[in-house]
């Protein structure tokens, strides 16, 4: 367990961890407030954070809006509430005429009420498919032309290409669109170079150059060995324990043959020699048709020798995207908590806050755009998570108000602070659990 990434500040750490859940529970309450507000609910206070106020106002409308000293949640608590868990205040409510009783959450026809409960979730999910959405609008997708877009830093002697060039054959296999450079690539044995034909400035050429499908670091994951290492983006393997690598299978054949042994890698990084010694972790990874599988991983995600060239993509196609990225996350998430409850993987699995907080810190050492993307998916999580059916979450206010309907009659005060009890006794057995999961995981 390491307390301190390797960039090593835990300012840093803290710092990113306490910008993702500031903005992810900012959306999460604003959903409750806002549709809470147009459902004709009274917010009186509108808190990110708990405990001492730091800074805070009051708008035209009457609410507190406030910023408190413990950056771990929050709440927006609506009038009648007792407390930030919107716990019934009997005598406030008993205080109240009809038409401010028709104000507070207690006193609000049930329609408005489930409506301002579920928005919290609902926003964070909407939260996350249009920022996964963001991604794909702006950074584009790969065109199938198999053209030469970007070029990415490799030694000297392995960028023979150039921008713009036309791809038509590899090792004299041909090639008609970009998926066709892979599937060859994949199909011939890992050398330092292959020839490729391409057309350039309207002549037809034959230029030896790196293996398409070379061991570069695209992507490190946090909390992985890769990263303990202090592997970077961009960095390219050369050797594995001395032995030269020419292609990124090498490499992943190499980690699960060494079934957790320490592996010491040669790598170019911008021009200067490095080696790093890791020590590969079992690692268990959602499949995309659901399930687990567990592998040796080192926590790196490979790279091309060059980059295709991006075409834009639509709005709407854009925001497609971002649902169905939601949805995987979504259906990961439940597929792991299920292969947890049934043993089938390790309760590792489960992060507290200390790993969600290295999580943070790594996604935002690695650039805002990892950052993003990682707060999209925290978004998600929290919005899934506030809709289990448990008494303090918003999921168990739902379960409530469905037996409000069915029934007619909400469960009695008595009942309420049972469930709720009992809730918050299950919440906080959790978060203790996952606590102990950083502590004591390997």
């Amino acid at each position: 367990m390491e307390f301190i990434p390797q960039f090593g500040n835990i300012a840093f750490t803290i710092a990113a961890f306490v910008a993702a859940l500031s903005i992810i529970v900012a959306i999460h309450e604003y959903g409750h407030y806002i549709v809470g507000r147009w459902s004709g609910i009274h917010a009186e206070v509108f808190s990110i954070g708990f405990g001492p106020v730091l800074l805070g106002r009051t708008d035209r409308r009457g609410t507190r809006w406030q910023i408190a000293a413990l950056p771990f949640g929050g709440y927006v608590k609506f009038l009648g509430d007792a407390d930030a868990a919107s716990g019934k205040d009997g005598a406030a409510l008993d205080a109240l005429d009809m038409a401010e009783r028709r104000r507070s959450m207690h006193g609000a026809p049930l329609w408005a009420r489930a409506a301002t409960v579920a928005a919290g979730p609902v926003f964070n999910f909407i939260f996350s498919i249009l920022i996964f959405g963001a991604v794909l609008f702006f950074t584009g997708r790969p065109t199938e032309e198999p053209r030469v877009g970007a070029l990415t830093p490799l030694p000297p002697e392995m960028q023979q290409l150039e921008a713009g060039d036309l791809i038509m054959a590899l090792d004299g296999q041909p090639v008609t669109a970009f998926g066709d450079v892979f599937t060859v690539a994949e199909s011939l044995p890992p050398a330092a170079s292959v020839i490729y034909t391409v057309e350039r400035d309207g002549a037809v050429i034959e230029t030896e150059a790196a293996f398409p499908l070379i061991p570069l670091v695209d992507t490190v994951a946090p909390q992985s060995a890769a990263f303990a290492a202090g592997l970077q983006q961009g960095d390219v393997i050369r050797a594995v324990d001395g032995m030269p690598i020419y292609a990124f299978r090498q490499l992943r054949d190499t980690v699960a043959a060494a079934e957790g042994t320490p592996l010491t890698l040669s790598i170019w990084r911008a021009g200067e020699p490095v080696e790093v010694t890791l020590v590969p972790r079992r690692t268990d990874l959602p499949l995309a048709e659901g399930g687990f599988e567990t592998r040796w991983l080192i926590g790196v995600t490979g790279g091309f020798s060059f980059e295709p060239v991006r075409e834009g993509v639509g709005l709407f196609a854009s925001i497609g995207f971002g649902a169905e990225q939601t949805w995987f996350v979504v259906r990961s998430s439940m597929s792991g908590l299920w292969h947890i409850i049934t043993g089938a993987i390790s309760s590792c699995n489960l992060q507290g806050p200390i790993g969600i907080a290295e999580t943070s810190g790594a996604a935002a050492s690695q650039g805002i755009d990892n950052f993003i993307w990682f707060i999209a998916v925290l978004s998600t999580a929290v919005g899934l998570l506030n809709l289990f059916p448990i008494p303090v979450l918003d999921g168990g206010h739902l379960v409530f108000h469905a037996y409000e309907g069915i029934s007619g009659k909400p469960p009695s005060d008595k009942a309420m602070r049972l469930f709720i009890t009992l809730g918050l006794t299950l919440v906080l057995s959790l978060m203790l659990f996952a606590l102990s999961n950083d502590i004591f995981c390997p």
